[in-house]
């Protein structure tokens, strides 16, 4: 069978696989459930959400209508930071469950190294995962010296780092590690919100292969072997940004987007949590 966005998958530390395309929802709004059910009927099975993002309930309402069957989904959710502490993010899971309506999470993530909570609230994921209600558990935008804090103190390693991840900002040396520890990295705004889609190197390179500087983007991160989470509400754009598997970046292109390191962040910036 070729590769398509439901194949193509990449094997967790916990055993699990999962989709290497997923869709993100991060920041859309009411629109959250007509994208998943266009991200469902284009082929993908990987869907990322957050307590924060106020739409759990919207992924779930979309799932519980497609049809499919559970065990042909992978649904992430994340730990909030004022959820964060070893009761709390309990009581957080259990709230993220019943907004989506489902019996397990395939991964749950802590969204952010809070200081001085982040190892309680990793002492309550390794509870989940070995009462099997997270099937794997990870963090997001933790960088190399929260890793290696995390390393320390955890009886069960992340099985995924969710942290933001383009040729315009490759934090080498946190997948560097995360590689070395057999975690795999997801890219979150693998797209740069958009503000380098215009890049000339990356608009040269999508006519060199005939494709859109979106799907040249999520490419490179295929072929780096991230986890690629693109954001849309848009039903052409979400379909387009699963066809990624009939044409690969050769060495020039992965040299050329390779040398486009600019340190660029777009949300967030973990490198300022201590």
């Amino acid at each position: 069978m070729s590769e398509d966005v439901k194949s193509r998958c990449v094997t967790l530390n916990s055993g699990a696989t999962i989709p290497q395309v997923g869709l993100g929802v991060w920041q859309s709004s009411g629109k959250t459930k007509s994208a998943v059910t266009a991200a469902l009927a284009a082929g993908y099975r990987h869907v990322d959400t957050a307590a924060v993002y106020g739409n759990e309930a919207q992924v779930g309402m979309a799932i519980a209508e497609s049809g499919i069957a559970r065990q042909e989904l992978f649904v992430t959710s994340k730990l909030w930071n004022k959820d964060q502490g070893y009761d709390a993010a309990l009581r957080a899971f259990d709230a993220s469950l019943s907004r989506l309506k489902l019996e397990y999470l395939d991964l749950f993530l802590i969204h952010w190294p809070v200081a001085g909570l982040r190892l309680e609230s990793w002492r309550a994921l390794e509870k989940l995962y070995a009462d099997k209600r997270a099937r794997s558990i990870g963090v997001s935008n933790f960088l190399a010296p929260h890793l290696r804090e995390l390393k320390d103190a955890a009886r069960v390693l992340p099985a995924a780092n969710q942290i933001e991840l383009t040729p315009f900002l490759q934090r080498t040396d946190t997948v560097a590690l995360c590689q070395e520890l057999g975690i795999a990295l997801e890219a979150y705004s693998p797209l740069t919100r958009g503000q380098r889609l215009g890049h000339p190197t990356l608009v040269e390179q999508a006519l060199r292969f005939g494709k859109s500087p979106a799907q040249v983007l999520l490419r490179w991160g295929l072929q780096k072997g991230f986890v690629v989470l693109p954001k849309s509400v848009t039903p052409a754009r979400i379909a387009e940004n699963a066809t990624l598997f009939d044409f690969s970046l050769d060495d020039t292109a992965m040299r050329q987007l390779d040398g486009l390191e600019e340190g660029l962040v777009t949300g967030w910036d973990p490198a300022t949590q201590d």
